[in-house]
């Protein structure tokens, strides 16, 4: 195999649209988890993912997937590699990915926290619009949804349940 940029740019292009297991409406690419995609002079490709948190289940499956996608394309050599530093954070969704879950019904995260965060004693309201009509009067019935990365909240205005990414 010949090593050219167009070769290196098709390697990662295919890589980057490869679906998310458990957020099947964005890429890896979307989500911010497929960090690199190199070429090596021997022809492997080398493909770069950051888990979303520690202990992540979809990660072998990510994993399995680019791999087979770039088999597929007929790539010999795939080798897939984990980046734990720096650690994910939801800001690394693209804005793309950010519509393509308001679309599907999903609250996109907001920024994720930064520095030192205040402890309180008394409960904080935050708010997170709702991605079916808009309004912010919506409240979180569950801290937990399908996934661990997601939240349950219920729009009071147009009566909606809804699920929400947590900031990380």
């Amino acid at each position: 195999m010949v090593i050219t940029p167009t070769e290196a740019r098709r390697a990662r292009h295919i890589a980057e649209q490869v679906p998310d297991p458990e957020l099947p409406m964005l890429t890896l690419a979307d989500l911010g988890v497929l960090r690199d995609v190199e070429l090596t002079e021997d022809g492997t490709v080398v493909a770069s993912l950051t888990p979303t948190y520690s202990g992540c289940p979809a990660m072998a499956e990510m994993r399995a997937d680019v791999a087979a996608r770039l088999s597929a394309a007929g790539y010999a050599r795939v080798e897939i590699r984990t980046v734990l530093n720096p650690p994910w954070t939801t800001d690394w969704i693209t804005d793309t990915g950010r519509r393509k879950l308001t679309e599907h019904g999903i609250a996109p995260p907001g920024a994720a926290p930064r520095g030192p965060v205040p402890l309180l004693l008394s409960p904080t309201r935050r708010t997170v619009a709702c991605p079916l009509c808009g309004s912010a009067d919506t409240e979180e019935t569950s801290r937990f949804a399908a996934t661990s990365c997601k939240s349950l909240w219920r729009c009071r205005a147009c009566r909606e349940p809804f699920e929400h990414v947590k900031e990380i």
